[in-house]
């Protein structure tokens, strides 16, 4: 099947108050989503018209620099050396601020939502019930015999031949496969015997939609015994 994928932009542009911005220090590096992606230089501008400085990163699942979706989830310093005091994210919810701050804790996440006008700050603090029930998950995960693996046939989610492999590295548990394009939580309570689920797709799952099943769910790369660079070179081929 052919998908056609069409970026929806809001024309009207965001103006940060005034109050928000005196509470940003001094350089921050500005992402927001595809959405608001026309008010990105203007935001930057406002941000320099008060003494403060911006950066802006291009990630390695998108399109523009500034942009941010849920599976990007990596250490910042990844993709750039320039150095920033916080993250400045423009949009709605909490979904985004997370995965800006899972992996890059000593960060704090300054948010503006345009649409309600609301204005919060997300810390390592936000994060600690999440990591904790992390945790608890990957204990599960090594204590588990019969695990469940979800995969995804959605482009760039798609990684079988890595999950595959997790047979060979834990020949003590027996692995049953869920594929599907879109992972529907709720069915996932139709296989009691599973013990744990492994997450193969946005790794966001792993830690943010935890909430919505019963059983734990720990991500594919947390549990990964080996290098599988291969395989995924070799998955994202069969995906194109």
């Amino acid at each position: 099947m052919k998908v056609v994928h069409i970026e929806a932009r809001i024309k009207s542009k965001v103006v940060l108050p005034e109050d928000f911005i005196t509470k940003l220090p001094k350089k921050v590096a500005v992402f927001t989503t595809i959405q608001l992606m026309d008010s990105l230089d203007s935001i930057r501008e406002q941000i320099t018209a008060s003494g403060r400085e911006s950066v802006v990163f291009k990630t390695g699942h998108t399109r523009h620099k500034g942009q941010i979706l849920g599976c990007n989830v990596q250490e910042w310093s990844d993709y750039a050396d320039e150095t920033f005091d916080a993250f400045l994210y423009i949009g709605d919810g909490l979904f985004h601020p997370k995965a800006l701050l899972w992996k890059n804790e000593d960060k704090t996440v300054y948010a503006y939502n345009p649409f309600t006008e609301e204005q919060f700050i997300v810390d390592k603090k936000e994060m600690e019930l999440i990591k904790k029930r992390h945790t608890a998950s990957l204990s599960r995960f090594y204590m588990a015999q019969n695990v469940g693996v979800l995969v995804s046939t959605k482009p760039g989610q798609f990684f079988l031949k890595r999950a595959l492999e997790l047979r060979e590295e834990y020949p003590d548990k027996k692995f049953f496969y869920m594929m599907d394009n879109t992972i529907n939580f709720n069915s996932l309570e139709d296989f009691p015997f599973i013990d744990v689920w492994i997450n193969t797709a946005c790794p966001r799952i792993g830690f943010d939609d935890s909430i919505k099943i019963e059983k734990p769910i720990v991500n594919l790369e947390e549990v990964k015994k080996k290098n599988s660079a291969r395989a995924r070179i070799r998955d994202e081929a069969f995906t194109k």
